[in-house]
């Protein structure tokens, strides 16, 4: 029986392109692979003299990676907030652009067998590198009430995060919740529809949040901007698509903090302009898709590209504040 194959359009693709290839022997990194469509684009722009470095937590999307036969590019199975270990590995000092795309892929979502979806019956899974051990089931099986309460509010913005906890925990008390229709079935018994938007599902936020935990997405992301700060040259390039306000407001705060470092600094204080921290990105821009692209591409609706330059000022980590 054949393997089905689960397509991925890039979204922002020329756009990502164009904003992060600026030069063309330069060395960058891609580290999002998922099914290669940025990354085919980015060694198109590419002179035989640059290369590209991908990086993909999902075993999946590397061993698809190696469908690309270029000496210009490889790719490794670990998580971008690794990607200044790998860099510094293969003896590189800087890079000349990094490139991410946040989220869950589509091959990830399409494939019932992975589990992030609730419009296929499938195991309870979630997890984007399946070598890791803990699944969204096996969570939500050890998750107190109070955590689930949190984890639903802070990664799912779910107003009703208290009355699915509670009922979560009662009915774990009868049966293991292991599959995706066990769960969606039980938000959507107490959770109404919404008002504003009856398309949809009762247990979408709840499906994101648990997602972003198992991964730990928010802490991947944090630690991923400041990899990039480190090994990123002057003048080298940051791109990062997002596709949720949790997400994008992490990294529309990391430029914010890196361009404007100064915010930081209590008005009241005696300083010189001198003695202020500098900015170590600048040309901070957004840039969103056309409504064709839209038309054309459904789940690029709500993406947002951020790109920055980086300055020449040393590194300074501001993931602790982020």
């Amino acid at each position: 029986m054949a393997v089905k194959k689960f397509e991925h359009v890039p979204v922002l693709a020329s756009e990502a392109t164009g904003l992060l290839i600026t030069n063309p022997d330069g060395v960058y990194v891609d580290g999002t692979f998922g099914r290669g469509g940025h990354a085919r684009l980015f060694l198109s722009r590419l002179s035989p003299k640059g290369r590209l470095i991908a990086l993909d937590r999902d075993g999946e999307a590397i061993a698809a990676a190696s469908s690309i036969k270029d000496p210009r590019f490889r790719a490794f199975h670990c998580p971008f907030s690794e990607m200044a270990e790998v860099v510094r590995d293969l003896a590189i000092d800087q890079v000349d652009g990094v490139f991410l795309d946040i989220g869950v892929s589509s091959p990830q979502v399409d494939d019932a067998r992975r589990g992030f979806s609730f419009r296929f019956e499938g195991p309870l899974d979630m997890r984007m590198d399946n070598s890791q051990a803990l699944t969204a089931a096996d969570w939500l099986s050890q998750a107190t009430v109070g955590e689930m309460v949190r984890v639903f509010k802070d990664y799912g913005e779910e107003k009703f995060a208290s009355l699915i906890a509670r009922s979560v925990e009662e009915e774990r008390k009868k049966q293991a919740i292991t599959t995706t229709t066990q769960l969606a079935n039980l938000v959507s018994r107490v959770v109404p529809h919404s008002s504003k938007d009856a398309s949809q599902h009762p247990a979408t936020r709840v499906f994101q949040a648990i997602r972003i935990k198992v991964n730990q997405e928010f802490e991947q992301l944090k630690k991923g901007l400041d990899a990039a700060g480190q090994i990123l040259a002057p003048k080298g390039v940051l791109g990062v698509i997002t596709f949720h306000s949790l997400e994008d407001r992490i990294v529309k705060r990391f430029f914010s903090l890196s361009s404007n470092p100064a915010q930081q600094i209590d008005s009241k204080l005696p300083l010189r302009e001198s003695d202020l921290p500098q900015a170590t990105f600048k040309h901070v821009r957004r840039t969103l898709p056309t409504p064709e692209e839209i038309t054309n591409n459904p789940r690029s609706r709500s993406a947002i590209l951020r790109t920055a330059e980086r300055t020449e000022v040393p590194w300074r980590n501001i993931g602790e504040i982020l």
